[in-house]
């Protein structure tokens, strides 16, 4: 159960994603939980109107929302995505941004996107994280997962594998666990969080007979960081790292790539993980599952974790009043 927080809160803004996907109608199941702070749904409200009568829903489940309109494009079918919606897709995301930077609101929880459809527009865009990143002038950010009693940081998010030890440098790494570190603290509450780093190589690299990306890159900061005083332990093998008897007492886990850390994530957590974008000067929390475009329409979709993203950015935000 969620505390009363601060009567000053401002409202979280959550964005309805890719129309033709299932973000509008786990939206719409906003309304069947009772808040502790006001909600705003950023999104088409016919859109969420057409939605509702689709899955049978009374229409006052519309009624109920707190809707900031901001019209299509072009009209949405469920599971049928339309190129010509890219626009309007990242419409929400600038607009939910500008609210968060100028105050209005506390936070923004995004439903998902299919970065694919935004590209086939001719957009370049590789996901939430690095549009956020840009468009608030952040130098670096660090994608976390979290569910299932796990915090799973990446060190690089959405690059092809074979980019994947280029992109891993002695800077990047120490700023990415500075990151981690600092909003381990400050938006999670945690004074001194203890985090494993995973290895890149099979075995941590096995002493440099699989790879030396371990002693040339993460040993070495691992020990300037363990100097100043961060409780960091690895670099581990991925394959035991999220073992129970290795998590015991950790606070948060970084890998190295995006698949040797979320397979983990996703397989404890699908339906109740989230997706949360650190460094950033606001708060961003978001579903952690694709659009679904085989679920939309359908009312079969779990919003678990759109509730759960919710709960993360109330309580993120509460620490910062």
């Amino acid at each position: 159960m969620l505390k009363t927080v601060s009567k000053t809160f401002k409202p979280i803004v959550v964005t309805s994603g890719e129309p033709a996907g299932i973000g509008p109608e786990l939206c719409l199941q906003l309304t069947m939980r009772a808040w502790p702070v006001p909600l705003v749904v950023l999104g088409d409200r016919d859109l969420l109107a057409s939605r509702a009568r689709m899955l049978g829903r009374d229409m006052d489940i519309v009624g109920g929302l707190n809707i900031l309109h901001l019209p299509l494009v072009a009209p949405a079918i469920a599971g049928q995505p339309n190129v010509a919606n890219a626009h309007y897709v990242l419409q929400l995301l600038d607009r939910a941004l500008a609210g968060c930077v100028a105050g209005e609101f506390s936070a923004m929880v995004t439903a998902p996107v299919h970065k694919g459809i935004i590209n086939d527009a001719g957009i370049a865009f590789t996901g939430h994280t690095e549009y956020l990143a840009k468009h608030t002038g952040t130098p670096r950010v660090v994608m976390l997962l979290a569910g299932a009693g796990l915090r799973v940081a990446l060190a690089t998010t959405h690059l092809a594998l074979k980019d994947v030890p280029a992109a891993i440098t002695q800077a990047s790494l120490e700023s990415t666990l500075r990151i981690l570190h600092h909003d381990l603290q400050g938006k999670f509450g945690i004074a001194e969080p203890r985090i494993l780093v995973a290895g890149l190589n099979p075995h941590a690299g096995e002493n440099g007979h699989m790879g030396r990306e371990e002693i040339d890159v993460i040993i070495p900061v691992l020990n300037r960081l363990r100097a100043e005083g961060m409780q960091l332990a690895g670099p581990l093998p991925a394959d035991t790292l999220f073992t129970k008897n290795v998590l015991a007492g950790s606070d948060a886990q970084l890998a190295m790539y995006h698949d040797q850390g979320l397979a983990v994530l996703k397989y404890a957590a699908f339906d109740e993980g989230i997706n949360v974008t650190l460094g950033l000067p606001i708060i961003r929390t978001s579903v952690d599952h694709g659009t679904a475009f085989g679920l939309a329409g359908t009312g079969k979709a779990s919003a678990n974790s759109l509730f759960a993203a919710v709960e993360a950015a109330i309580d993120m935000a509460e620490r910062r009043i």
